[in-house]
Parts: structure tokens; C-alpha cells; sequence
């Protein structure tokens, strides 16, 4: 029953290609909006790329000190991850897509934010947008790992902790659910490039100089990666 939820009932097939391409590719161009920079182009703010972590995400925007800017940014990176998956997901009965067609589309939007076409593939981290794909395939899934990562993240105040923590627990929930393999594949790899991008994060955790919510913007880390 749970595990039904945000599944296509069309599974019996390849994906068609070029036709699936496209969508893939809509959820590509989807992803490659940053939200961290359109939002603090409009707020007036410095480029989030250019101070603090220099990642174009909500929690390096917040460093600003503009909480609705980074609010902003939060809910757009997720929004976009999730539209992309949904989209797919009310196309799939009229253009016959298949759970590896939409697993693909949850790849792509994701790897859209991390490495937009519109911004010089310099990309966020990619938390908030992985979480909106997850919500999209499963709604028990999104909401298992958000329960994961605001406890970690009120209780420690360490973004970045939080987001690690409910990347472990990703894909075995997802089993657990038993969402389709392709699903699984798919979860899997935004996993991984999650610990990927979090590498910096990782080696400052192990040391002990992790910084939490609210750094101010001039504190910059000139190793930090994007």
C-alpha cells in the first residue's frame, strides 16, 4: 500500500528513445535553475558563490542575513525537484513512461542543480532538491528523512550532519518501502554524489570545525568547494 504511492501504473517497457529524452532533458533545464542566485539577484545580495561556502544554496544564502531570501531559495530548489519528478509521473499513463523513464527524470533534475547549464555548472550541494525528488517518488520516504534531518539539524544546529544522516538512511527506508528497482538505482546514485559534495563538510565534521546555522557572509572558507 505504501509503497504504491507516487508509482506510474505503466512499467511494462524500455524506455522509448529519443522520445524519453525529452522529458529527461525538460527535467535537466528544470534543475539547472539556481535558486540561491536568481533569489539574491533579486534581494539585492552578493553572489552566493563569493562568500561563506561559496555554494548557491538556502543555508550559505542565509548567511546574508536575509531569512526570507533564504527561505525563498530553500523552497524553490525543492519545489523544482519535485515538479520535475511529478511531471513525469502525470505524463507517464498518456506517453507510456516507465519507472527507469521517471527514475531517469530524478537523476537528471538533480544533476541539473548540481551542474546547471545556466550558471556556468556551478551548482548547490543539492539537499533541498533531493529532498523534493524523494517527496515526489515516495511521500512516506520524503517525510521519513525530513523527520531525520530536522532532528539533527534543530537539535545539533549542523546543516550538514543532518543532510548526511538522512542520505545513510535513504536508500534502506526506500527498500523497506519497496519502491522499484529503478527507484532504488537512482536513490542510490543521488547518494552518493551527495556524500560527494559534502566532502568538505566531512573532513571539517571529523576535525571539529564545522560551522552550524547562521555564519555570518565575511567568515569565508577559501578551501570550502561549491
Amino acid at each position: 500500500m505504501l509503497a504504491s504511492i507516487g508509482r506510474p501504473r505503466y512499467t511494462g517497457r524500455m524506455p522509448d528513445m529519443p522520445a524519453d529524452l525529452l522529458i529527461i532533458l525538460a527535467a535537466y533545464l528544470i534543475g539547472s535553475i539556481s535558486f540561491a542566485v536568481i533569489v539574491s539577484r533579486g534581494f539585492g545580495l552578493p553572489d552566493p558563490r563569493t562568500y561563506g561556502s561559496k555554494n548557491p544554496g538556502a543555508t550559505n544564502v542565509l548567511r546574508s542575513g536575509r531569512k526570507a531570501a533564504a527561505i525563498l531559495t530553500l523552497g524553490g530548489d525543492g519545489l523544482k525537484g519535485w515538479l520535475a519528478v511529478v511531471l513525469a509521473q502525470w505524463l507517464a499513463p498518456a506517453q507510456g513512461y516507465t519507472d527507469t523513464t521517471i527514475a531517469l527524470v530524478a537523476l537528471a533534475v538533480f544533476l541539473g542543480h548540481l551542474y546547471p547549464v545556466f550558471f556556468r555548472f556551478i551548482g548547490g550541494k543539492g539537499v533541498a532538491t533531493a529532498a523534493g525528488v524523494l517527496f515526489a517518488l515516495n511521500p512516506w520516504l520524503g517525510l521519513g528523512l525530513l523527520v531525520i534531518w530536522l532532528v539533527l539539524a534543530v537539535g545539533l544546529k549542523l546543516s550538514s550532519l543532518a543532510a548526511l544522516a538522512a542520505t545513510a538512511a535513504a536508500l534502506p527506508l526506500a527498500w523497506w518501502l519497496a519502491m522499484p528497482g529503478a527507484y532504488l538505482a537512482t536513490i542510490g546514485a543521488i547518494g552518493v554524489l551527495l556524500v560527494w559534495r559534502h566532502r568538505s563538510n566531512i573532513r571539517k565534521l571529523l576535525s571539529g570545525t564545522e560551522s552550524g546555522f547562521g555564519g555570518k557572509a565575511g567568515k569565508e572558507d577559501p578551501t570550502a568547494q561549491p
